[in-house]
């Protein structure tokens, strides 16, 4: 037998000898539909947007007031060239921001139409859930906010509302921001 057919021998031994001690992978038995959204806090409650309705989140960056807008626009900021106008989501809603300024957070929106920067009390990144466990109900809420809320998840500590920012991108209140 010639070296290089005993070399070949040796390593399909070796690779079945492998194979043969090999342990198999774990059954994964419980595979469940996970819902993803971007978690953050507004006005005292925890809200989740979906994945696909949130272009980005930043920190606030500065910004330019705007003359005759709503008390709720807080300014336009240039990001990456672009102009982002800045909403303050807990004025619009009829409260105020807590916490402190190095906590809050912009969630970007961003449709065909409409490119808007949400300035919120604080973002807590992705958050997972069983898509099963989608309740219809939402949380005790500020009564400007239901109509962008749709149903909630119960997570570890908290209940996170479905915050739709396509309903809000939709609100002609928020569309016009010029003071009337």
């Amino acid at each position: 037998m010639s070296e290089q057919s005993s070399a070949f021998l040796a390593l399909a031994q070796l690779a079945q000898s492998s194979r043969n001690a090999a342990r198999g992978l774990p059954a994964q038995l419980d595979v469940r539909e996970q819902w993803s959204g971007v978690g953050f806090t507004l006005l005292g409650s925890h809200f989740v947007a979906p994945m696909d309705e949130v272009a980005e989140m930043l920190e606030v960056p500065s910004f330019t007031h705007l003359p005759g807008v709503q008390p709720w626009v807080r300014g336009v900021a240039n990001v990456r060239g672009r102009l982002l106008p800045l909403f303050d989501m807990a004025a619009f809603c009829g409260g105020r921001l807590v916490g402190g300024r190095k906590r809050r957070r912009v969630l970007v929106l961003e449709t065909e139409t409409l490119y808007t920067g949400l300035i919120v009390d604080q973002v807590f990144g992705m958050q997972h859930f069983p898509a099963d466990e989608f309740q219809g109900e939402s949380g005790d809420l500020v009564e400007a906010i239901r109509p962008y809320v749709r149903g909630s998840y119960i997570g570890e500590e908290h209940q996170w509302n479905v915050f739709r920012l396509s309903q809000l991108a939709q609100d002609q209140r928020f569309i016009n921001a010029a003071k009337n």
